[in-house]
């Protein structure tokens, strides 16, 4: 499924697979930023991401731990889903949906009956079937980033138009909500979400789902707000960047080559795109071939049996405050971090930033392992988790940007998108600490020298 699907990473919106004419990275410091609002149709924010598991309950139980959000909403047995369980997760503005089919057999023999269990699905473009190959070729992993739109039966004909392939044609929730989904890379699709009127609507999210009483006896906030930008790894970025941007007409955010961002062992190439408010940023990267060490991104890409969701990078208030709490919960069922860079690193910091950062909380970013880089509009806080499952493929990104700050026609103050960058600084430390941990990986891989005959 995974190997059949890669070719929507590289089809462009004529249907050809040949590199775009005209495609050409320029890299970091000859790219200008520009904003030609180009949008085919009108994009709000991200709405929510949707995994796709083996058992929905207890990955949606770690998150929630890990990342403090809590369990907002579900759709499983308890409320007449006979097809998938599916668990919402909430922080903020942040939605992680985690879905698992019940048994197919089940299924089967409920439709064999006329039942018609898939109008009990609150996910109605959900396939047990699907997923369960889904889960097969990439393990836990993202199948669906959805996005809000204005209308999504719109969205989902401007983008078949122009080049998407289809995945599931729009369907009516309830008379209030439409959804819609094409595919994005790899298996993974982009889900369109449009609301008749959001205001009337009882519950904040999608028909089907009930609302779970917050009954846990210990805080579930660590300081997460929102999604700032998803990540997919794709085996050529200019067929990949070509069709995405063909459909859906965001532009060009930024830019990185391996010159940019590599280390002497190992690199990769990436372009960011961005809707009209830049409020939706997908970057895409590529691995970079004959170097040293295998790319992290081909890596990903064998591991994940092709292209696929590479990371999230979730936004925090405090990113302090997150780190502290995620950090408590680290060996007990929460999420690990790479390693923290040499000391030189935060002995260096003060000269990058001492004037956005005080002494004490230089400290705290060495005493927590957070990384910091700026650009000429702001200053960006990240650090990265190991990979979240069995195989090195998908993980987390925590960040904070300071500055950038804007008031919008009403007057509302609001940050400007991609504030601080996207830790280009950052990426060769981030690369070697990938490096260090793929190594210890390799090892264990490889025979014991000390066992053969002499």
């Amino acid at each position: 499924m995974g190997q059949e699907n890669d070719a929507v990473s590289q089809i462009r919106p004529d249907g050809g697979t040949a590199s775009p004419a005209g495609f050409k990275l320029v890299g970091f410091s000859k790219f200008v930023r520009t904003n030609p609002k180009s949008d085919k149709f009108k994009v709000k924010s991200f709405h929510h991401v949707e995994f796709w598991c083996g058992d929905a309950t207890n990955v949606a139980r770690r998150f929630s731990w890990g990342l403090g959000m809590r369990i907002a909403g579900k759709s499983d047995l308890s409320t007449g889903n006979m097809v998938h369980a599916s668990y919402l997760l909430t922080s903020g503005d942040l939605r992680f949906l985690f879905t698992a089919p019940y048994s197919p057999s089940l299924a089967a023999a409920a439709a064999a009956a006329e039942i018609r269990p898939m109008t009990t699905a609150s996910i109605p473009t959900f396939n047990p079937a699907v997923c369960c190959s889904f889960f097969a070729s990439h393990g836990l992993s993202v199948r669906a980033v959805g996005i809000e739109v204005e209308d999504a039966e719109s969205a989902f004909s401007i983008s078949v138009a122009n080049g998407a392939v289809p995945s599931s044609p729009p369907v009516v929730l309830a008379g209030a909500v439409t959804i819609a989904e094409v595919k994005l890379y790899g298996d993974v699709v982009l889900r369109y979400v449009s609301y008749v009127n959001k205001a009337d609507f009882d519950f904040d999210f999608l028909p089907g789902f009930e609302p779970v009483e917050d009954t846990t006896s210990f805080p579930l906030d660590y300081g997460i707000r929102r999604l700032d930008h998803a990540v997919g790894n794709v085996p050529e970025l200019a067929q990949a960047v070509t069709y995405v941007s063909g459909f859906t007409g965001f532009h060009e955010f930024a830019e990185f080559t391996a010159d940019d961002v590599g280390t002497a062992e190992s690199g990769l190439n990436s372009v960011v795109l961005a809707n009209n408010e830049e409020t939706v940023l997908l970057p895409l990267n590529e691995p970079v071939h004959g170097t040293k060490r295998k790319s992290q991104i081909q890596t990903y890409l064998e591991h994940n049996e092709g292209a696929g969701l590479q990371h999230l990078a979730l936004m925090s208030e405090d990113i302090f405050r997150t780190l502290r709490e995620m950090r408590k919960r680290s060996s007990v069922g929460g999420f690990e971090f790479m390693p923290a860079p040499p000391p030189n690193y935060y002995r260096n910091l003060k000269k990058r930033v001492g004037d956005v950062l005080s002494d004490e909380q230089i400290n705290e970013c060495e005493k927590l392992g957070i990384l910091v880089d700026r650009d000429d509009q702001g200053t960006l806080l990240q650090i990265f988790t190991k990979p979240l499952g069995d195989r090195p493929t998908i993980f987390i990104e925590i960040i904070q940007r300071i500055g950038c700050m804007m008031k919008d026609e009403q007057g509302k103050e609001y940050q400007k998108g991609g504030c601080g960058g996207f830790g280009k600084g950052n990426f060769s430390e981030l690369f070697k600490s990938i490096e260090e941990y793929e190594k210890t990986l390799e090892a264990k891989q490889l025979p014991d020298s000390g066992s053969s005959a002499s």
